[in-house]
C-alpha cells in the first residue's frame, strides 16, 4: 500500500480537496485498495476544524464530500510513514524540507507536478483560495482533479 500525504498551510482549503478528491477518484478507478491518503498543514491554525465551507460546497457540487475530513499539523512522523508528502505550493514545499529528516528528502515533491493538463502559465502550485471569492475554489478543484488523476496513473502503475 502506498501511502499520500497532502500538504498545504493550514489544511481547511487545498490540501483536503486533494485528499478527498484523490480519495474518490481512486475508488472510480477501482485502485482506492492500492492507497491510503492523509492531509495536514504547515501550520496549526484550524487543528480540528472542518474545510473551509467554500471548499466543501465546491467540493460537492462536484460529487465530492469533504465533510468527514479535521485539519491536523504535520507532525514528525509523517516523513516516516508517508511514501509520497505532496505540497501544494513552494513555500509549503520549503517548510517540509526544513522540518523532515534528510533520508525523506526524496518523498517531498510539488502536487502539480502529477498534473498534465494544467496551462504552462498556471505554474506548478495550486493557489491559495482562502482569501478570494467562490471562483478560486473552482480552479483549485479543476487543478486537483488534473493532479489526482496524473498522480493515481503513475503510481498505480508501480
Amino acid at each position: 500500500m502506498l501511502r499520500v500525504l497532502f500538504v498545504c498551510m493550514g489544511n481547511i482549503c487545498r490540501s483536503p480537496t486533494a485528499e478527498g478528491v484523490t480519495r474518490a477518484i481512486a475508488e472510480k478507478k477501482g485502485v482506492f485498495d492500492q492507497f491510503e491518503f492523509d492531509s495536514a498543514g504547515t501550520h496549526g491554525y484550524h487543528v480540528g476544524n472542518p474545510p473551509d465551507p467554500r471548499a466543501r460546497q465546491a467540493a460537492a457540487r462536484r460529487g465530492y464530500d469533504l465533510s468527514p475530513l479535521r485539519a491536523r499539523q504535520v507532525n514528525e512522523f509523517d516523513f516516516e510513514r508517508f511514501d509520497h508528502v505532496l505540497a501544494m505550493d513552494r513555500d509549503n514545499l520549503a517548510l517540509l524540507r526544513q522540518a523532515c529528516p534528510e533520508e525523506h528528502h526524496a518523498k517531498l515533491r510539488l502536487f502539480l507536478e502529477f498534473a498534465a493538463n494544467v496551462p504552462a502559465e498556471a505554474g506548478d502550485e495550486v493557489p491559495d483560495p482562502y482569501y478570494g471569492g467562490p471562483e478560486g475554489f473552482e480552479r483549485v478543484l479543476d487543478m486537483v482533479e488534473d493532479a489526482a488523476n496524473g498522480l493515481l496513473d503513475q503510481l498505480a502503475k508501480k
